[in-house]
């Protein structure tokens, strides 16, 4: 699963899974251009980490669910590095309440990030992905995009949206030899969840066949598989990490 020198895109890339994914390629020495938002100082001190193992890496602020937010980030990359042969849409958000009590805009602006946002990223990506020997996009869905989630209307229709967008991607790129995929993460052990109420974790494991919390590193190897030539044949899936919560 050697990336030498490939030039893979990770949004919302400087923190949590994101920065794991972004480790991990780096550390198969992937060039990583790491997204971000508003956490400047971590993706700064992930370019340093990543330099630091002999791979090259690039911060970019840039809100992808702005058209030409989107758009910048990925001509930086080009002016950079030359070339783009992966994208990893990992950026997402979430403001959850029942539909009784959301509010329009909370609906629209997890949808503009995590589904809008993925759609900007492929579309301006497309044209550099789609000359590439190695093109690869991998989606992160979530396992609330296949059985939802009460009070996360917004963030399940999102994260559903980003499947049906992967199977259509899959056969739009297909001709072209760029696989595309997505990966739907379970219940992972990050910063939010050490935070919770041990009852709450304790009584959602009991429903993990597992018996366990996923680790960020579960998710980032799975996108390491689906970037290298060892997924050359697996387009439109998509793959789940949840210990087997959702058979």
């Amino acid at each position: 699963m050697d990336l030498q020198n490939r030039v893979i895109i990770v949004t919302g890339g400087a923190s949590g899974i994101g920065k794991t994914i972004s480790l991990t390629l780096a550390k198969h020495h992937a060039y990583v251009v790491v997204n971000y938002r508003s956490s400047e100082q971590k993706a700064r001190a992930l370019v340093e980490e990543i330099e630091s193992l002999g791979s090259k890496a690039l911060a970019v602020k840039a809100d992808i669910s702005k058209f030409d937010e989107a758009k910048f980030l990925v001509d930086e990359t080009i002016k950079t590095f030359g070339r783009l042969d992966g994208l990893v849409n990992n950026a997402g958000i979430t403001d959850d309440q029942l539909i009784l009590r959301m509010q329009e805009s909370q609906f629209d602006d997890v949808i503009s990030t995590n589904l809008k946002g993925a759609w900007n990223m492929a579309k301006h990506s497309a044209k550099y992905l789609l000359k590439s020997p190695y093109g690869r996009v991998v989606n992160i869905s979530s396992i609330t995009g296949l059985t939802g989630n009460v009070g996360q209307t917004n963030y399940s229709a999102s994260k559903a949206g980003l499947i049906g967008f992967t199977k259509s991607l899959a056969r739009e790129f297909a001709t072209r030899g760029v696989c595309v995929n997505a990966v739907c993460p379970g219940f992972i052990k990050t910063d939010m969840t050490d935070k919770l109420d041990p009852k709450f974790v304790e009584a959602y494991l009991e429903k993990i066949p597992l018996k366990k919390l996923g680790e960020p590193s579960d998710v980032g190897n799975l996108v390491l598989f689906l970037v290298s030539d060892l997924s050359n044949y697996i387009t439109g899936q998509v793959l789940v990490v949840d210990g087997g919560l959702v058979m």
